[in-house]
């Protein structure tokens, strides 16, 4: 497991984080909620109208660093938001994006939930888009899984 830092202390990891900059008050963010231990702020690069990031208030870079107690309650806190994101902005439906990692899309690196307000008419892929796996692939991928899943 990464080593955490709690974003009252700046030290070099949290430092240059823009995150725990947000967090800190030392940068810019427009917030929409906010409690001891979690904040939630607008996109500055937003998808859509209302695209709202909540983060930790603790600098951790990714789901497999926070603890699980802590990511209970961020997506509590991310389901109250996607509903009341989904009625501010009249959207048809909410996107949830978690990602974790350089390879997965991951830009900034302190744990962030991306809520994204949807359109009818908007694209992304549909799953039905993306071609089968093999059985065999699957079943690979589940014991793998399932190993892990058990340590």
């Amino acid at each position: 497991m990464r080593k955490t830092t709690q974003v009252t202390t700046a030290t070099t990891e949290t430092a240059s984080c823009i995150f725990c900059r947000i967090v800190r008050k030392e940068a810019p963010a427009s917030i929409i909620y906010e409690d001891d231990k979690v904040i939630a702020f607008l996109d500055i690069r937003p998808l859509n109208e209302g695209h709202t990031l909540i983060i930790p208030k603790t600098h951790y870079e990714t789901v497999y660093d926070i603890p699980e107690d802590q990511l209970s309650r961020i997506y509590k806190i991310v389901k109250r938001l996607a509903i009341v994101v989904k009625d501010a902005t009249k959207a048809d439906g909410i996107t949830i994006i978690q990602q974790n990692g350089h390879a997965a899309g991951q830009e900034v690196f302190h744990l962030h939930v991306h809520i994204v307000p949807r359109y009818e008419g908007q694209t992304l892929p549909h799953f039905r888009d993306i071609p089968n796996a093999s059985r065999e692939q699957l079943e690979q991928a589940a014991k793998r899984i399932k190993q892990r899943l058990k340590s």
